[in-house]
């Protein structure tokens, strides 16, 4: 699993016009699942989300996980993070899980994340052609992956 954590003031999905998730401090992760992922990836990556520590405490320096904050997630799925750019212009995604094998993982990210936070994350529409307005914070950006654990 491969996710892009950023971290945000606001952030919302919409999905033809419809806000499917929306959120104010807190962290937008997108989340890419690739075929070899299985659920020791999902409790490993579900646990450094929510324990990562890149909010400011009172010195301003990162300090603080998400709990600290009682902030907010919203999980977006986006099979692009296993795109294949090493040959040719045009990436392939054939590491990319197939939305069959995907689609369980994402959703049991969601419920993983929920019982971590005590609260509901908001989410997009897996599939769907989603439309994410953030307002990233900093700006931080952190890239984790579950096959890559540095």
């Amino acid at each position: 699993m491969r996710a892009v954590i950023q971290r945000v003031t606001q952030a919302s999905c919409q999905v033809d016009d419809v806000v499917t998730g929306s959120i104010a401090n807190g962290l937008l992760v997108l989340l890419g699942v690739e075929e070899a992922d299985g659920q020791e990836d999902l409790e490993w990556l579900a646990a450094k989300i929510f324990n990562i520590r890149i909010f400011s405490d009172e010195q301003g320096l990162m300090n603080k996980s998400l709990a600290a904050i009682d902030g907010n997630i919203l999980l977006i799925s986006q099979f692009t993070l296993f795109a294949a750019t090493k040959k040719g212009s045009r990436p392939g995604f054939t590491r990319a899980a197939r939305p069959d094998q995907a689609i369980p993982l994402y959703e049991a990210m969601i419920k993983q994340l929920s019982i971590l936070s005590g609260k509901p994350v908001q989410t997009g529409i897996f599939g769907a052609d989603m439309k994410i307005s953030l307002l990233n914070d900093g700006p931080v950006t952190i890239l984790i992956d579950t096959k890559n654990k540095e």
